[in-house]
């Protein structure tokens, strides 16, 4: 596991589209359909990777407080399945299942998107906002595994808290820290 830091996508960016397959519904979902009027999050994320297991609990109740508030949730895996098979499309769906996200969890199987949105690791965050524009990229929170630090999403909970209040999104960020993205060969 090489732990890789995020790129910290230039704050402004508008989120780039896509369209992909989810494995759970068996349909394609793209940028349009999941998007919020508040604020969309999207993660990178994987099966087998230990910062992501560390912290998909906390996902699932981030996602669940606050889609309740009108912002939206998607996942999206653009691991390389040949050589990590835990991250299959059938694996995935089991995951999303077992863990009840409460989002789409989708398959960038080109890692097109991946590269769009310059993610580097897993997990990865993304905060655009209801124009689609970058107001936040980096960590869910200071916890990593073995770190002691609750896993606790802070910092994306503070992103999402400035944005139903109709507040500008504190512009000092970190980094998040993963599992660098499984590129193809």
């Amino acid at each position: 596991m090489a732990r890789t830091p995020s790129n910290m996508m230039p704050l402004g960016t508008v989120a780039p589209d896509f369209n992909l397959y989810n494995p759970q519904s068996e349909k394609h979902v793209a940028l349009q359909d999941v998007k919020s009027d508040l604020a969309t999050v999207v993660m990178f994320i994987c099966n087998h990777c230990p910062y992501v297991i560390h912290v998909q609990d906390q996902l699932v109740k981030l996602a669940n407080d606050y889609q309740a508030k009108g912002i939206a949730f998607v996942a999206i895996n653009s691991n390389d399945v040949i050589n990590y098979p835990d991250d299959s499309p059938e694996k995935m769906k089991e995951a999303s299942e077992t863990l009840a996200y409460p989002f789409p969890y989708i398959f960038d199987e080109t890692q097109d998107v991946a590269k769009a949105y310059q993610a580097a690791c897993t997990p990865d965050f993304f905060i655009f906002d209801k124009d689609l524009k970058c107001i936040y990229r980096g960590q869910l929170d200071d916890s990593r595994p073995h770190n002691n630090e609750p896993v606790n999403a802070k910092d994306i909970r503070a992103a999402l808290d400035a944005v139903l209040a109709g507040k500008p999104v504190d512009s000092d960020q970190k980094a998040s820290l993963g599992c660098n993205i499984k590129w193809k060969p």
